[in-house]
C-alpha cells in the first residue's frame, strides 16, 4: 500500500464460516485523458495466445504518422485455458448427473414414494464435488484475469504509453467454428480481464479505450487490401491463423493477430478525438468508425538503415577438435601411414529379407517404443498457474526465464500513414 494512501472504513464479511476484515484505501491518481495520446499499446484477443499486441507511436507532423516497431507482445495461456476447459467439461458432466438424480427424486416424490437414501447421498456428494470444481474455476479465472491485466499495464508503463486499446468482443463468435470452440472463446473471462486492466491502469493514469472490432483482421494494415487467410505460411489451404495480402505490390504476410493489433492501434490513435465515456459501464469507448480516417491509415514499411559504420567484429573460427573421445587404437593418419577405413555405419538391409535382429516393422537404426509409462506434468498434476502462462519479457526488466542473448519475438519495423 502506498505511503500517501488514505484508509477507508473496513468491511466485515463471512465466507465459509470465517469472519474476514476487508480494509480498503483511497489513492489520488491522475485522470486518464480521452485524447492527445502519442504513444499507445494495442492488443488483440485470441484463443490459445490470449493476447497479442504491440506499441505504436503517433508523430506530431502536419500529416501525422503512426509508427510501430512490428515486434509483437504475446501472452500465451494455452495451458491455463486447457485446464479451465477441462474443468468446465468435468463440471458439465457432473451437472448433468445432478439434474438426472433430481428428476429421479422428484418423480418418486410425485408418486408419494420416499426418495431412495442412496440417491439422496449420491446427490449430496455430486453437489459438493460440483461446488469444489466451481471454486477451482473461479480461482483460476481470477488468476488469469489479474495476470493478463498486469501484463498489459506493465508493457504500457515500459513503453511510456498513455492509453491501451482493446477490442469490443462481448459478442464474439468465430464463423465456421463449432460449438465447442465458441464455448471456449466465451470462457476466457475477457470481461474480467478488461475490468482488472481498467482498475490497474487507473492507478497510473493510463486510459483503457474499447475500439470497434469490425475489419481489424480482415484487411492488410499496409494497403488495406482484403487478406487471404490460410493455415500456415507454407500451407495455402483455407484456414484461420495466417494472413497474406492479395495485393502483389504489397505481399505482406503475417499472423492474423499480428495484423489485427496494428489495425486496432491505428484505428484508436486516428479516432481518439471521437472517444466517449459510456455512462452505464464508465468505460472509454469509440462507438463508430469514420470511413475516411480508417481508409487513410495505410501502413508503409520503414527500411532500417544498414549502412556499414563500424569494422566487422572478429569472430574466432570454431576449434577443429574432437567433440568425443577418440576410439581405442586410433592414430593420426600421415603420408607414410594412411588412415584406416571409416566405420561401417548402420547394418545393410535386404529389400525383401530382414535379419532376425530387427523386428518386422522396425529398422536397425529406428528408435523403439519407450518402456516407461507416460508421466503427465503441468496442468494435469496441478503445477499451478505460472508454469502454463508464457509472456513476452518487459523491456528493461530482468529476464530470468530466457537467456540474455536470445530474442523470443523477432519483428520488423513498420510505419502507418494516417490523416
Amino acid at each position: 500500500m502506498p505511503a500517501h494512501a488514505v484508509l477507508c472504513t473496513p468491511t466485515l464479511r463471512v465466507r465459509a464460516g470465517r469472519l474476514l476484515l476487508d480494509v480498503s484505501y483511497a489513492l489520488a491518481t491522475p485522470k486518464p485523458k480521452r485524447a492527445g495520446h502519442h504513444i499507445a499499446v494495442a492488443f488483440d484477443w485470441d484463443l490459445n495466445t490470449l493476447l497479442t499486441g504491440g506499441t505504436l507511436h503517433l508523430t506530431g507532423e502536419t500529416q501525422p504518422r503512426v509508427l510501430t516497431g512490428g515486434q509483437p507482445l504475446s501472452f500465451r495461456a494455452a495451458g491455463v485455458l486447457a485446464k479451465a476447459d477441462r474443468l468446465r467439461l468435468h463440471a458439465e458432466r457432473i451437472g448433468a448427473r445432478i439434474d438426472r438424480l433430481r428428476i429421479l427424486i422428484a418423480s418418486r416424490q410425485e408418486r408419494g414414494m420416499r426418495p431412495s437414501p442412496w440417491l439422496v447421498a449420491k446427490l449430496a456428494v455430486l453437489q459438493a464435488e460440483w461446488e469444489r470444481i466451481a471454486r477451482r474455476r473461479t480461482r483460476l479465472n481470477a488468476a488469469l484475469a489479474r495476470a493478463a491485466a498486469r501484463f498489459m499495464v506493465d508493457h504500457a508503463v515500459a513503453a511510456g504509453a498513455s492509453v491501451i486499446y482493446l477490442e469490443d468482443l462481448r459478442d464474439m463468435e468465430a464463423r465456421g467454428k463449432g460449438r465447442t470452440l465458441n464455448t471456449r472463446l466465451s470462457q476466457t473471462v475477457r470481461g474480467a480481464i478488461v475490468t482488472h486492466t481498467r482498475h490497474t491502469a487507473a492507478a497510473l493514469g493510463i486510459a483503457v479505450v474499447i475500439v470497434p472490432p469490425r475489419g481489424t483482421s480482415a484487411y492488410c494494415p499496409r494497403c488495406l487490401t482484403a487478406f487471404r487467410h490460410h493455415k500456415a505460411p507454407d500451407d495455402r489451404a483455407a484456414g484461420w491463423a495466417w494472413a497474406t495480402c492479395r495485393n502483389g505490390a504489397c505481399g505482406y504476410s503475417t499472423g492474423r493477430d499480428h495484423a489485427a493489433w496494428q489495425r486496432i492501434g491505428t484505428r484508436g490513435l486516428t479516432h481518439q478525438h471521437t472517444t466517449h465515456l459510456d455512462r452505464s459501464s464508465k468505460t472509454l469507448v469509440i462507438r463508430s468508425v469514420v470511413e475516411a480516417l480508417d481508409r487513410a491509415s495505410q501502413v508503409q514499411h520503414q527500411i532500417r538503415d544498414r549502412t556499414k559504420s563500424r569494422p566487422t567484429a572478429k569472430r574466432p573460427a570454431p576449434g577443429k577438435r574432437r567433440r568425443v573421445p577418440a576410439p581405442p587404437g586410433h592414430r593420426t593418419p600421415t603420408r607414410a601411414r594412411p588412415g584406416e577405413k571409416r566405420p561401417a555405419g548402420r547394418t545393410p538391409t535386404h529389400p525383401t529379407h530382414r535379419s532376425q535382429q530387427c523386428a518386422r516393422q522396425q529398422g536397425p537404426a529406428t528408435i523403439g517404443t519407450p518402456t516407461r509409462l507416460h508421466r503427465p506434468d503441468g496442468a494435469r498434476l496441478g503445477a499451478g498457474f505460472r508454469r502454463h502462462a508464457h509472456t513476452t519479457p518487459i523491456p528493461g526488466w530482468p529476464r530470468p526465464s530466457h537467456p540474455q542473448g536470445r530474442s523470443r519475438t523477432p519483428g520488423t519495423t513498420q510505419e502507418t500513414q494516417a490523416d
